[in-house]
């Protein structure tokens, strides 16, 4: 009889397994925020002997709070175990036209820090900055960084991005992580508020969705299947290149359909109307004319087309199923979102729900934390 040699596992693999183990501990205590160890055992699969020191290092670490005792089904008393987000600390990033900002939050998206400034001539020197300055003494507590910039991202390198200065790719997450020595994502930012709208918002009950966000540009956020989809050279969503006619290129970085139907291009044309001031709030502005005045609803009625022409092409390859309305697109009200609806549903091959984007300008930074908890997971759990 042959004996059969069993190798030595390796000490790579028993740690890799164990934090997967510690990973699903965290992820299932901050899904359910209040529970017992038993219940622990129960969601996670793990038993009590594996459970137990995982959760005394947890608690030690501060992921794990106890929180007094709660009647068990057999009567005994049970010591219960709260998620404590500040435990998981990220930092949103966002390059804006002539600014950067940066928030500090918890894993719940409750800002624990902020701070705005003018973007400088060297980007990475201000993220490196910002960031260690505003996490202070809880910089261990930091899991990662999620940086959202206009443009294309791919990467970690950016490019059209003219407003903020980024034309050409410039690595600036590899450059950040070396820096920090945590996870770094970037990406376009209505990518993170699609992500964000996903995780807290208008989209949390939906695997697929676009977000369609209209500023000084013209930008979709495509979800399917729970995930952000970035194409393969990271411009998946860029639909301000949408061609007007055969003719039209994009210019400097601007495509040809946000040229034209953008929240700038909609303020311009607004001050044409009505001389004056450039509105705070062009297309609310425009809805409010239109009421009154009929160029103003001539012109209300041209924007809705050009939106709902936008809307149809990306649902003909797609097929969301819901698109969110974000920015200057959600300031339509009821009965202009209503036309827009109906111009949809009358021209679109599949049923599609168009509603507006709930969380505003807080959308990215629940896109940026559900980005940078994710990231420090997938590096956690990872190979060495």
């Amino acid at each position: 009889m042959t004996d059969v040699v069993t190798p030595p596992s390796s000490p790579v693999s028993r740690e890799r397994a164990r934090e997967i183990k510690r990973m699903s501990v965290i992820s299932t205590a901050r899904q359910v925020r209040v529970l017992s160890r038993a219940e622990l055992t129960e969601l996670t699969g793990l038993s009590p002997a594996t459970l137990t020191p995982l959760v005394r290092e947890l608690i030690a670490e501060g992921y794990l709070v106890e929180r007094g005792t709660a009647a068990s089904r057999s009567g005994r008393p049970r010591t219960m175990l709260e998620f404590n987000p500040r435990a998981e600390l990220v930092a949103a990033v966002s390059l804006e036209p002539s600014r950067i900002s940066c928030e500090i939050a918890d894993s719940d998206g409750a800002v624990i820090a902020h701070r705005t400034a003018r973007i400088g001539s060297d980007i990475v020197e201000t993220v490196c900055t910002f960031v260690p300055e505003l996490v202070g003494a809880a910089l261990p507590s930091l899991r990662g960084v999620a940086i959202a910039a206009p443009g294309v991202s791919s990467g970690g390198a950016v490019r059209l991005a003219p407003s903020v200065g980024l034309v050409e790719d410039r690595p600036i997450g590899e450059s950040v992580r070396q820096r920090l020595g945590v996870p770094v994502v970037v990406d376009n930012d209505v990518n993170l508020m699609a992500a964000g709208e996903h995780a807290a918002g208008a989209g949390a009950d939906v695997d697929d969705l676009l977000l369609l966000h209209v500023a000084d540009g013209v930008g979709a956020g495509l979800i399917l299947d729970g995930r952000v989809r970035r194409g393969a050279a990271g411009a998946a969503g860029e639909v301000g290149f949408l061609p007007l006619d055969g003719q039209e290129r994009g210019y400097d970085g601007v495509g040809p359909f946000e040229a034209r139907w953008s929240e700038n291009a909609i303020a311009e044309r607004v001050v044409a109307l009505r001389p004056g001031r450039r509105p705070a709030e062009a297309v609310r502005t425009l809805v409010e004319l239109a009421d009154t005045e009929a160029a103003a609803a001539d012109y209300l009625a041209e924007v809705l087309e050009a939106w709902a022409r936008l809307i149809v092409s990306c649902v003909c390859v797609v097929d969301p199923g819901r698109v969110l309305l974000s920015g200057a697109a959600a300031q339509l009200d009821d009965a202009a979102l209503d036309r827009l609806q109906d111009l949809v549903a009358t021209r679109a091959p599949a049923a599609t729900d168009v509603r507006r984007a709930v969380l505003g300008d807080r959308a990215v930074l629940h896109g940026a934390v559900s980005y940078a908890l994710s990231a420090a997971a997938t590096h956690q759990s990872s190979p060495s």
